[in-house]
């Protein structure tokens, strides 16, 4: 079971990593980084205002003191030492007071530059993160044009090479067909084919060859009884010739 499991895991890790876009995963990245300066900008104006609320704490009960101290000193102008006494006591928790808000003030001044540096170093890491974001897209827009070139290349020498092969197979069907007609040629004019557009019979083609030898052997037999000029056939213009040449001798 945890075999199968594994395995379905993989799979699914494989899916995810053929469908994620690095573009978009570092975006995304670079997102979540900005959201994190903001939160941590957010905390340094937090803290701030905290440290400026006990500064402001504090000038208050400064300022209470002195009051203080003031009726102390016209109390005992009077003559009304109790009055006085009572006037220093306050006086005096009211310094208690703020020498604990200088203690708080010290803490929180010391935790907002802490914050203040974190927020520095962050937002130093989050630029640097931006410009190697930019420039790793880049570099992977650039590659993934290169790979759909050279896959058009690689589709276009696989269509080119099946289309060299049917041209070849073509070519060679030709070639065959030539020849096969060729072929289909000479077999008719020898006769070992009858041509089956022609309008005589194999029997009248007999008869016209026959008929042919025997012309052939008049003309043989005239050219030996009568010489050979005179039993030549006569063109369309000889005729007058050979009567002229016979009366003149």
């Amino acid at each position: 079971m945890k075999r199968v499991q594994t395995l379905f895991q993989a799979k699914a890790n494989d899916a995810l990593n053929r469908a994620e876009d690095p573009r978009q995963t570092l975006d995304l990245s670079y997102e979540q980084q900005l959201e994190n300066l903001t939160k941590v900008k957010r905390a340094v104006a937090d803290v701030a205002t905290a440290r400026k609320r006990v500064e402001i704490q504090a000038e208050q009960l400064k300022s209470q003191g002195d009051r203080l101290a003031d009726q102390a000193k016209t109390a005992m102008a009077q003559g009304n030492e109790p009055l006085a006494r009572e006037a220093l006591t306050r006086r005096e928790a009211i310094a208690n007071q703020l020498k604990d808000l200088e203690t708080q003030h010290a803490s929180i001044q010391e935790q907002q530059n802490k914050l203040e540096d974190t927020s520095t170093k962050l937002q130093t890491q989050v630029e640097a993160f931006r410009t190697k974001k930019e420039t790793i897209k880049a570099t992977y827009t650039a590659a993934e044009a290169s790979a759909h070139v050279n896959e058009a290349v690689s589709g276009i020498s696989t269509s080119m090479g099946d289309a060299g092969a049917a041209m070849q197979r073509a070519q060679d069907k030709v070639a065959a067909m030539q020849a096969r007609s060729g072929a289909l040629d000479e077999l008719l004019a020898s006769g070992a084919l009858t041509d089956l557009t022609s309008t005589n019979d194999d029997i009248q083609a007999q008869l016209d060859k026959a008929t042919s030898t025997s012309d052939i052997d008049a003309q043989l037999a005239a050219l030996k009884s009568n010489g050979a000029v005179s039993a030549l056939p006569s063109g369309p213009g000889d005729g007058a010739a050979s009567a002229s040449t016979h009366e003149g001798n």
